[in-house]
């Protein structure tokens, strides 16, 4: 294993008698997804909410067996990738960064993309969770704690497009923890949820076996019965997702109605990309009583495992753990994935110390001049 130590600023303002916890966090690979990156020529990131942070590792430019950028994001959550950067959503608003290196070029420090914040949208203290881009250039959002997948526009913090049947009205109350949705041919098509409640917090009580998938376009539950389903992605024509309270990958026969599982990971399954001919699946060890009592601890003592936070690397043809990477100290959790193609070296610039002040972006000259 190939082991990094990153000391990041995550400690949390504790009582003056009591001394701060400890803000380091350790990544390690396994040599395989080293060798992985290098294969596809393409860079990780990842985000982590509890934490709130956001993470790049890529194979590196120099002789350094990999390269790591990480910046603080309060609440960091899920990532909508661009053809130049990514959006960021958090619990009350959505970042867009924009790389601003063009290809073949490089700063002094060995960087080979660099990535600046671009825009900001407020949406308030809404719970903001899987965020996408549809044909029409909207940004769309799963607003959680008002039920809803939204647009985000100036007409309002968020402007609601759908909401699931059972719901009665758009009120600040996570009633079914709608949580995720996914795009087909950049339409928004599949949404999932913990539990059909149209109460406050209903869906805490059942969590086990309460989830559904729906069909946005018809209001149509594809699949009910799984345990906190989260990322629902559709990649090669089937619909991929992450049973999180089993720990379960797999894909939904939409016809029949079946989650057919391909492989087991020892953690909460949240945050799912794809390259190729594999899937990127983030872990999270449990951290509250949400995360307690489901059939997940059956499945850990079954094979004989701790929970774990990181990323698995599964080939989708054998469903076999291809690369691993593990988290230890003060993060403990993951929410999102993703992969930065044509990326050895990511660096991703802040929103505060000197960092937006330093770098300036200049776009097209449109100045004319007078004769």
């Amino acid at each position: 294993m190939n082991n990094i130590q990153i000391v990041g600023d995550s400690t949390r303002q504790q009582p003056v008698q009591q001394k701060p916890a400890d803000p380091r966090y350790y990544l390690k690979f396994s040599d395989s997804f080293i060798a992985w990156m290098n294969e596809i020529n393409s860079s990780i990131v990842f985000t982590t909410y509890e934490a709130g942070k956001i993470v790049m590792v890529g194979p590196s430019l120099t002789q350094a067996k990999f390269a790591v950028s990480e910046r603080t994001f309060g609440r960091a959550m899920a990532m909508a990738m661009t053809n130049d950067g990514f959006l960021l959503s958090m619990q009350h608003r959505v970042w867009r960064f924009q790389n601003c290196l063009p290809l073949g070029t490089k700063t002094e420090d060995n960087w080979d993309r660099l990535y600046l914040p671009r825009e900001c949208h407020v949406t308030g203290a809404v719970d903001v969770h899987d965020i996408a881009i549809d044909k029409n250039k909207r940004l769309l959002a799963v607003i959680t704690l008002y039920n809803c997948i939204a647009e985000l526009n100036e007409l309002g913090n968020f402007n609601p497009i759908w909401k699931p049947k059972f719901i009665d009205g758009i009120v600040n109350q996570d009633r079914c923890h709608l949580n995720g949705f996914c795009m087909v041919n950049d339409e928004v098509k599949y949404a999932t949820i913990t539990a059909p409640s149209n109460i406050a917090n209903g869906w805490r009580e059942n969590r086990k076996e309460g989830g559904q998938v729906i069909d946005v376009t018809n209001d149509e539950v594809i699949i009910s019965g799984l345990a906190m389903p989260h990322s629902p992605r559709f990649y090669k024509d089937k619909l991929w997702l992450l049973e999180a309270g089993t720990g379960w990958f797999g894909w939904v026969d939409t016809k029949k109605g079946k989650f057919n599982r391909l492989a087991w990971v020892p953690g909460f399954a949240r945050g799912l990309r794809f390259s190729g001919d594999y899937a990127l699946v983030g872990l999270s060890k449990p951290r509250n009583k949400i995360f307690e009592g489901l059939p997940l601890d059956d499945e850990l003592k079954k094979n004989n495992k701790q929970p774990e936070a990181g990323i698995y690397l599964i080939n989708l043809k054998t469903g076999a753990i291809q690369a691993t990477m593990n988290i230890d100290g003060s993060v403990g959790e993951i929410y999102d994935v993703g992969v930065l193609p044509d990326t050895r070296a990511p660096f991703l610039a802040g929103t505060t110390g000197i960092e937006d002040k330093k770098f300036v972006f200049l776009g097209p000259d449109s100045t004319k001049k007078i004769s």
